[in-house]
């Protein structure tokens, strides 16, 4: 017989019901919520007068109450840029022009006030005070004019750390770096709570402490100042002082491979060419370098290249005859006539280049008939030794100086006196270096052309001549290539030598070849035409420390902001401004000390 089932009272269902519940909330209770906002939360935070601590992390709040007259451009990117973990929150209020014009009115009211008052009273003049007149008579003009806006700007920074020891270190860097600008900061003491609230991504100002800016000051706290120039591939130039990061960067991938670096004696412009260069080698890039100081032969012996040393005591020799072996059939064609006018500037430097008379009138040093002789007679050399036009010709053996003093002599017109005046080639003082057949195989990654034990007058001609010989070789077969011209102001001191230089950095892109030029002489090379014409063919500019008259020179050409002029002429050694197309960064060129034992100019040695 089935059992009958007990009917429950409602109490008792009540009773139970209730009893249900409290297991699901004893159970909630014990497993916890597991929200976004649980899981993200930390699990407390205490306020102290001076700091906070979220979770297991430290923080402290800071604010800029005070700036100097006047900022510069990027002026906070150290602390953007910090290698702390740091928040940074700036506010800005537009102010309407109206009520600053009120403003400024009563304040300038006031200063004249004092300034005249001091004057009746016979006071020593005041220079704070004339100055701040002027500051606010320039600033009412120019809000005047609409050209200047006012704005409240308040500047506030959270640092986090793991322990209040570490805290003392941060914010004793972070007040360096204010100090060092003038800028003044203190701690938000009594108010942590509404500083983190300030510089939460919330956008409420709650420590409100704001200082009057027009929009020249507001724009120089653009936060966003740090230029990159790292790539995936390339060499490592050195660490960019903005943001401690790795300069890598090739110049190949640019749209023209030129370089020129300028700095004064002892700037370390050499030791970062060389090091440049070595690190180049290194992805495989051959390196063509002309050396008047014989700087580069303890690294050209280290990694194995050739050294040519050019003297007149010397067995080398270097004819300024030779034609490109050019693969490029339309080169081909034009290699004879390209030549020619390469001998002609040659020769218009050894003949005497422009000479200055008295009186400061520059002249040339041949007149058009002489020109005009000069080309018969090239012409005809080459003709008589089987090369014309053909490109067929091309591989017999080329004539010489001593070919064209010859033809100089027996033709007519100017011929005789320009066969004189290139005698001292042939057969005089200095004959033999380049009246000869060549006698160099350069088939080397580095290979250094030494002129040091030139004597002056011949050093002009020789850098003309080993510029003409390697553009011989670049022509002849296209690889990657960096050909180094260290002071190349030398060569900017005669026309036709400095066309020529402008000539090789505006068709070296064609080729594979990265051009670098290097001079000292800031005045001398950009008071030229093609001084200028040659930087503004070089996507990359290296701008090392400089004497104070080069740097308004560098400032005009390159644009270069109060700051960067003043930093100029103060970098220490192996730091400059590093230009690569449209960026530019301050750069600190940095070596191992196996690179820095191969490249370094100190005596002492390493």
């Amino acid at each position: 017989m089935a059992k009958k089932k007990k009917q429950l009272t409602a109490a008792e269902i009540a009773a139970q019901n209730e009893a249900i519940e409290a297991a699901q909330i004893q159970h909630a209770f014990e497993q916890g919520t597991n929200t976004l906002r649980d899981l993200i939360s930390p699990s407390a935070i205490e306020i102290h007068s001076d700091y906070f601590r979220l979770g297991n992390k430290y923080g402290r709040t800071m604010y800029v109450y005070g700036y100097p007259r006047s900022l510069y451009t990027g002026w906070i990117s150290p602390i953007i840029n910090i290698d702390e973990v740091v928040d940074v929150s700036m506010y800005i209020y537009p102010v309407e022009s109206a009520v600053v014009m009120k403003n400024l009115r009563t304040k300038v009211t006031q200063l004249e006030a004092s300034y005249s008052l001091n004057m009746e009273k016979g006071k020593v003049r005041d220079p704070e005070l004339e100055a701040a007149i002027t500051d606010a008579e320039e600033l009412r003009d120019q809000l005047q004019v609409g050209s200047e806006r006012f704005f409240r700007f308040g500047l506030y920074v959270t640092m986090w750390t793991d322990s209040l020891e570490e805290m003392k270190y941060v914010q004793q860097k972070i007040e360096t770096i204010f100090g060092q600008q003038m800028v003044f900061s203190k701690v938000a003491n009594a108010q942590q709570e509404q500083g983190l609230n300030s510089v939460m991504p919330q956008c409420q100002d709650q420590l409100q402490i704001r200082r009057n800016m027009n929009t020249g000051a507001i724009s120089t706290s653009f936060p966003f100042t740090s230029a990159d120039l790292t790539q995936d591939k390339g060499i490592l130039y050195g660490i960019n002082m903005h943001n401690n990061g790795l300069v890598i960067f090739d110049r190949f991938s640019l749209e023209n491979a030129n370089m020129v670096v300028f700095a004064k004696s002892g700037a370390g412009k050499s030791f970062t060419v060389k090091l440049e260069a070595l690190r180049t080698m290194m992805i495989g890039a051959e390196v063509l370098i002309i050396d008047p100081e014989n700087e580069y032969q303890r690294l050209c012996d280290a990694v194995g290249g050739s050294y040519i040393r050019l003297s007149l005591n010397s067995d080398v020799r270097i004819n300024p005859f030779d034609l490109p072996k050019v693969v490029d059939s339309e080169d081909a064609g034009d290699a004879l006539r390209s030549n020619l006018v390469t001998l002609h500037g040659l020769f218009r430097l050894m003949l005497g280049g422009n000479q200055a008379v008295a009186g400061g009138q520059v002249i040339s040093a041949l007149s058009a008939s002489e020109e005009a002789d000069l080309d018969q007679a090239l012409i005809d050399t080459y003709a008589r030794a089987g090369i014309t036009s053909d490109p067929l010709t091309h591989q017999s053996t080329p004539p010489t100086i001593i070919n064209l003093y010859d033809t100089l002599l027996h033709m007519g017109g100017s011929g005789p006196q320009l066969a004189q005046r290139l005698k001292k080639y042939t057969s005089g003082t200095f004959a033999g270096i380049f009246s000869q057949q060549s006698n160099i195989d350069i088939n080397n990654q580095m290979v250094v052309f030494n002129i040091r034990d030139l004597e002056d007058e011949l050093r002009p001609v020789a850098m003309y001549i080993v510029l003409s010989h390697i553009w011989n070789i670049v022509r002849a077969e296209q690889k990657k290539r960096l050909l180094i011209v260290d002071e190349a102001w030398q060569l900017m001191q005669h026309e036709d030598s400095a066309n020529f230089l402008f000539s090789l950095a505006k068709r070296a892109r064609k080729y594979y070849l990265g051009l670098t030029t290097i001079t000292q002489d800031v005045e001398d090379f950009m008071s030229t035409k093609m001084g200028r014409a040659i930087v503004g063919n070089s996507s990359m500019q290296l701008l090392l420390k400089q004497s104070v008259s080069a740097v308004d020179v560098l400032s005009d050409v390159f644009k270069l902001t109060g700051e960067e002029k003043r930093r100029l002429s103060n970098f220490p050694v192996g730091q400059g401004l590093f230009f690569a197309g449209q960026n530019h960064v301050h750069i600190q060129v940095i070596a191992s000390e196996t690179e820095e034992s191969l490249i370094t100019t100190n005596p002492g040695g390493k």
